[in-house]
């Protein structure tokens, strides 16, 4: 019940995987969920198809796709800006609005760490996301990189990365590239669960755009849609404060969960106290029901 399908953001194609529900007639359409991957990953990451599996399973069409520059979709690879993320989220929201199968009215959407402060301010500022599921995101990319850089003079390493970055593009009008690792450190333990087709190598205004970036200051404007956060109690990639603050600019309905048995990469870990709160939590706000196509 996969279809490889393509659409158009700004110009370039995006590739992603659509997963229907097996029980869907030919003339339904069903809520649908859009599965947002995180840093330098893929739609074809262990977690991305692990959540859009689920999710067609419990009867919503669900995708899964790269954000340009990433996994199969054009763009220059590696090159992620924000900004540029948001209008790949909207757009795939356009893609799916004008599927027979999917009701326009009720199309969510989930992502993990990046994807999740991506997510988060696609929901923020576009009002035909109606609902939103962040497991692992972020809402301020100053104050995330702070915790990520947490000594003095990691700080000081990665700010001079930003400004060299600066240099280097002035004097040169190219980008420098720089280690995946630099900017987001993950602990070794942890690097098994990035798939082999992720990035490794950043230009270093992909750094300067996550620090610019602010979900925290549109989050407000989700409601009166919903918001569910998800968050590592001890999380070993995000500082798990960040979802804690992006609950109190929340408004309601707004949940916010710490669970202390899992780490960053949460739907990798098998654990079905997640899906549990994600069930519950979809049955009050996005329940499946099924409308004609026209």
């Amino acid at each position: 019940m996969e279809e490889r399908v393509t659409f158009v953001s700004d110009g370039l194609k995006l590739v992603g995987i659509v997963h229907k529900p097996p029980d869907q007639g030919p003339n339904e359409r069903r809520p649908a969920f859009l599965v947002l991957h995180g840093f330098g990953g893929s739609k074809d990451h262990l977690g991305a198809a692990i959540q859009a599996e689920r999710l067609a399973s419990w009867g919503y069409v669900t995708m899964r796709f790269d954000y340009r520059a990433c996994g199969e979709s054009e763009g220059e690879r590696g090159r992620i800006i924000c900004l540029e993320q948001v209008s790949d989220t909207s757009n795939a929201v356009a893609y799916m609005a004008g599927r027979r199968d999917v009701d326009p009215q009720r199309i969510a959407l989930i992502g993990s760490s990046f994807g999740g402060a991506v997510g988060v301010y696609t929901a923020g500022v576009d009002p035909r996301v109606a609902a939103m599921i962040s497991c692992g995101g972020w809402g301020d990319g100053e104050r995330k990189f702070r915790g990520q850089h947490p000594t003095p003079e990691a700080w000081e390493r990665f700010i001079n990365m930003l400004a060299e970055g600066k240099r280097h593009r002035e004097r040169t009008g190219e980008s420098l590239m720089v280690p995946r690792y630099d900017i987001v450190p993950i602990p070794e333990h942890l690097r098994v669960h990035l798939t082999g087709n992720a990035i490794d190598y950043f230009p270093a205004e992909t750094g300067q755009s996550m620090y610019d970036f602010r979900a925290d200051d549109v989050v407000g404007d989700i409601s009166p849609r919903p918001l569910l956060l998800l968050h590592s109690a001890n999380d070993s990639v995000t500082p798990t404060e960040q979802s804690i603050e992006m609950f109190r600019r929340a408004k309601q309905p707004a949940e916010l969960h710490l669970l202390s048995d899992i780490d960053h990469f949460m739907f990798n870990e098998g654990n079905e106290r997640v899906w549990d709160l994600i069930e519950d939590w979809l049955e009050r706000y996005l329940p499946v029901r099924t409308t004609v196509a026209a």
